[in-house]
């Protein structure tokens, strides 16, 4: 089994709150881990997937925690959303008689879109919210995940630790980053794609919202998918797909709260604000998955068709997103784009400075690739290092507060 970073993150909340709730998307590893949890530390574990114990949990919660008693794993806890309040119940009556509550219950869910809700009215106060992504390279490459920044000496010596070459990369980006694919060598990939899709569309999503043409929703997937790494225009896949945009904004809602995709905001300060385009861009949140919904089935037809860009900025975008929150670090991630076509990838803000990041397909640049940077000269925040991430296989400088580096960096 591969060893996920944020195992340290989930064990220090359950030493810290009495509620944990693990979510994200469907298959990221949430019962594996919970299972390594269960065993390493001789905690019950009981999974709501089970028909009797679901039906015990529905139709007398209170029995239910009775008979397991705490501590407790509860895997697929959306399903008996009755269970909420007397987890609550039974927290706060064990804070009354002994002072301590740390530790009690453990829970997963990945229909983050109801599970949320039902964490917001009955535990609030008493739940830390850890949202597990799927595997990162460097889990994948046995190398601890750090936060990244753009620090040239330590992202040089970071890029020399692993070596990915084009084809090492182009095959990550098609099979994706789902644990399974990578614990099942002969996994096929459009096999595990084509069941996830249908078990997401037919499970997930249909719990969520009330679907009448389950095609039309995969057609919708389909289009987002090809639209990774762009601006978010709803009018035009409303249009293209013959949908109002009430319909479409509803379904990319879905999706976000699923952690299929995410959406990066765009960066506005007062200096910017008169002339920045205001729509969010899109990411799936797994390369692997936009690439069967896009039928990019292999390398070759990656490398020669017009996804191979956005595709790779998806893989770099996501790898940065998952060094933050696999460690619980926080910053504020933004994109830029001006009315004359200037555009930043990814801008980073953390601690009083902001880090300009371009995200390319290609090996060789020059300032003339970086030319947007200076958008940023009057901003607030000091603008601090930045970089091209690419697939450049050495990092060379740009120019002296700039250079392009490998992904193996992040």
């Amino acid at each position: 089994m591969i060893d996920r970073t944020v195992l340290a993150l989930i064990e220090e909340s359950i030493s810290l709150r009495p509620i944990t709730l693990i979510t994200g998307a469907r298959q990221v590893g949430k019962t594996t881990i919970c299972s390594l949890i269960a065993k390493k530390y001789g905690i019950e574990y009981v999974s709501l997937a089970n028909v009797s114990e679901r039906a015990l949990a529905i139709s007398d919660p209170e029995m239910f925690l009775k008979t397991h008693g705490t501590p407790l794993i509860i895997d697929e806890v959306q399903y008996a959303p009755a269970l909420f309040d007397h987890i609550e119940a039974a927290v706060d009556k064990q804070k009354f008689d002994t002072g301590i509550n740390n530790g009690m219950f453990i829970l997963t869910g990945s229909q983050a879109y109801n599970l949320m809700e039902n964490v917001t009215q009955s535990m609030a106060g008493r739940v830390s919210i850890i949202r597990m992504s799927p595997l990162s390279i460097n889990e994948i490459g046995s190398r601890p995940d750090i936060p990244f920044t753009v620090d040239f000496e330590k992202n040089i010596k970071r890029s020399l630790e692993l070596k990915l070459d084009l084809d090492d990369i182009y095959e990550a980006v098609i099979r994706g980053f789902y644990p399974e694919l990578h614990e099942k060598g002969p996994l096929k990939t459009r096999k595990f794609y084509s069941d996830y899709v249908e078990s997401y569309i037919e499970r997930d999503v249909s719990q969520i919202i009330n679907i009448k043409d389950q095609g039309k929703f995969l057609e919708f997937m389909q289009l987002l998918a090809s639209l990774t790494g762009q601006e978010l225009v709803y009018n035009n896949i409303a249009n293209t797909l013959g949908l109002n945009i009430r319909t479409i904004q509803s379904w990319v809602g879905v999706l976000a709260a699923g952690d299929i995709i995410h959406l990066l905001q765009p960066y506005f300060e007062r200096s910017t604000t008169k002339r920045i385009v205001k729509r969010p861009k899109i990411y799936f949140s797994d390369t692997g998955l936009a690439c069967y919904l896009a039928k990019v089935f292999d390398t070759e037809s990656l490398k020669a068709g017009y996804l191979r860009g956005p595709m790779v900025e998806t893989l770099i975008v996501n790898e940065i997103l998952k060094s933050y929150k696999n460690n619980g670090e926080d910053a504020g991630f933004f994109y830029y784009r001006d009315s004359q076509m200037n555009k930043i990838d990814l801008i980073i803000l953390r601690n009083g400075k902001i880090s300009l990041i371009e995200c390319k397909s290609g090996m060789k640049f020059d300032e003339s690739d970086i030319k947007a940077f200076g958008r940023m000269d009057k901003s607030d925040y000091t603008v601090g290092p930045s970089c091209i991430i690419c697939l450049t296989e050495k990092a060379y400088p740009i120019t002296k507060n700039v250079y392009a580096l490998p992904l193996t960096a992040i």
